[in-house]
């Protein structure tokens, strides 16, 4: 069986079509296909359903592509090599959500570095969705998200629950909103939250439609720090972790909205594709590292 082949067909899996494995390959869009093609002859089956949109596999080429990523995973490792020290070389693709990143990035970072002083890291951050997908379609080699509670990681993927956290609403004094509110008052207040795409705005924009409530963004805006201003002039609500608030330079200038039976909890994970390979040490290392990390005050939710 021809590797080129394997690739070939993997990528069109991960991709979802012709167009991006060719992309990713540095190959011809014929040439993708005619790699598909003589990986089917070789096996005697189609191996991708052609009507669909995006490309899908087939029964037997889901099964196919679960092998095929398994082999293609151990001639990564052999090529990076591990020495007969145990020293883990070649690359580890890491995305981190702008939420975690200052737990991510301090502590766990440090303790990755010291344990594979080898290991080259790359570092993506993101919101959620885009990391998921990332992680799903093989671009990455572990992802660091936090999803609404409830909402669970997608089943092909290995999971690390690293735990709940509460999530506060806040608002300036100035917004007037009462003390406590039901749902249905806090549904004529504007929103200040990041871009669409947010786990965090879909979770409440869900909340509020099960409802049958209006939902309105008045500020979009990138950037913890930033909203959190925005929210203190008044400009709407906004979420935030209770050690976050604590530790922010606008606390004084805003107050948690107490909604009863509407309380936010995010929950955090570390996701991978299975099989995890020369990897699995180094994920477990940073799991851990990250665990441990998120016992202590959250950062501003970026």
């Amino acid at each position: 069986m021809n590797i080129h082949d394997l690739e070939a067909f993997v990528a069109v899996v991960e991709t979802g079509s012709i167009v991006g494995a060719s992309a990713r390959l540095n190959l011809t869009q014929p040439g993708v296909t005619r790699r598909i093609q003589n990986l089917e002859e070789r096996l005697a089956t189609p191996l991708l359903d052609r009507q669909s949109k995006p490309l899908k596999p087939t029964v037997a080429g889901r099964e196919a592509y679960e092998h095929g990523r398994r082999v293609l995973r151990s001639l990564e490792d052999l090529k990076a090599g591990v020495s007969l020290d145990g020293a883990v070389r070649g690359e580890f693709r890491l995305g981190i959500m702008p939420y975690l990143s200052t737990s991510a990035l301090s502590a766990p970072l440090d303790s990755l570095r010291e344990a594979f002083p080898q290991l080259t890291l790359k570092i993506t951050s993101s919101l959620s969705p885009r990391l998921v997908e990332q992680v799903q379609h093989s671009e990455i080699d572990a992802v660091a998200v936090c999803l609404p509670e409830g909402v669970a990681p997608p089943p092909e993927l290995a999971c690390d629950d690293l735990g709940a956290q509460s999530v506060l609403l806040v608002a300036s004094p100035d917004l007037g909103v009462p003390r406590p509110v039901e749902i249905g008052a806090l549904s004529r207040y504007p929103w200040v939250l990041n871009e669409t795409g947010c786990g965090f705005r879909a979770f409440i924009r869900h909340r509020f439609e099960v409802a049958r409530l209006p939902f309105h963004v008045g500020v979009e805006a990138q950037g913890a720090d930033l909203r959190m201003s925005l929210v203190a002039r008044g400009h709407g609500i906004g979420i935030v972790t209770p050690g976050a608030l604590s530790g922010s330079q606008w606390r004084d200038a805003v107050e948690a909205v107490d909604c009863p039976g509407f309380k936010p909890q995010v929950r955090c994970w570390l996701l991978h594709r299975p099989p995890a390979g020369r990897l699995a040490r180094p994920i477990a290392v940073f799991r851990d590292a990250l665990a441990e990390a998120l016992k202590g005050p959250m950062p501003l939710m970026s």
